[in-house]
């Protein structure tokens, strides 16, 4: 499924635009947004494959919102206005829909997203399968890398992430059920407040986890059973 973000000012407009969104079969609404500004804010949480968004809006518009992105989804400008097509090929834009446009036109619109997501599915895939992540944090978005975090620590409605290597962690927005989801299997929660990496696990203490000589984790109630199910497939011995 192709996870899509639908924006437009005109609610008559952006209603027509989840109305086609819900008709192919491939797609899945994420979110629908009538700002630019309302779409900036949901992504700083979430993640998208694709946006179909209208260009002439207030406070910000269309194409100012898909080039302030600094790593954007694939785009499919919706616009009256056909002065705005060479501009919106200049940002790499997948299609152009030329307001009215029926379901028609729509789903070549759609038929591109997906042609160009089988060609490069790496690219702009959320699955488990990639090996970094990208983590806003302060004012700017950092690449890192999955396999160099250590573990994960929850702070109110924040996280630190720690890296391999960093004496200071990675502070970001974001709740621990999506850090969780987006992880794969080699990282398992331990404590309401932890995720770890297993492959730097250095030993195991009753019910910590010491991943190096200053950082001892404890192992929740919750999580015991899993965690002890894993070590059992894990250890040699009697």
């Amino acid at each position: 499924m192709i996870r899509c973000l639908a924006i437009d000012d005109e609610p008559l407009a952006l209603q027509q635009l989840v109305s086609y969104i819900n008709k192919v079969p491939f797609l899945e609404l994420a979110a629908r947004c009538q700002s630019a500004l309302e779409a900036r804010s949901f992504l700083e949480n979430d993640t998208v494959d694709a946006i179909f968004c209208d260009i002439n809006m207030p406070d910000l518009n269309g194409m100012d919102f898909v080039k302030s992105l600094t790593v954007p989804p694939l785009v499919v400008f919706t616009t009256a206005y056909s002065e705005y097509a060479v501009e919106g090929f200049r940002v790499n834009a997948v299609d152009y829909l030329l307001k009215p446009f029926g379901l028609q036109d729509f789903q070549r619109a759609a038929n591109r997203l997906k042609e160009r997501l089988d060609a490069a599915p790496a690219n702009h895939s959320a699955s488990n399968n990639t090996d970094a992540v990208f983590l806003k944090t302060d004012y700017r978005i950092v690449k890192v890398s999955i396999p160099d975090i250590r573990y994960v620590e929850a702070m109110s409605e924040y996280l630190k992430v720690w890296i391999e290597n960093e004496r200071k962690p990675i502070i970001t927005l974001l709740s621990m059920k999506k850090m969780e989801e987006r992880l794969p299997s080699n990282f398992m929660r331990i404590h309401r407040s932890y995720i770890i990496n297993l492959d730097k696990i250095q030993e195991v203490n009753k019910n910590r986890v010491i991943m190096d000589a200053d950082t001892y984790l404890p192992i929740g109630d919750s999580y015991k059973d899993a965690f002890q199910a894993y070590m059992s497939t894990r250890f040699l011995g009697k």
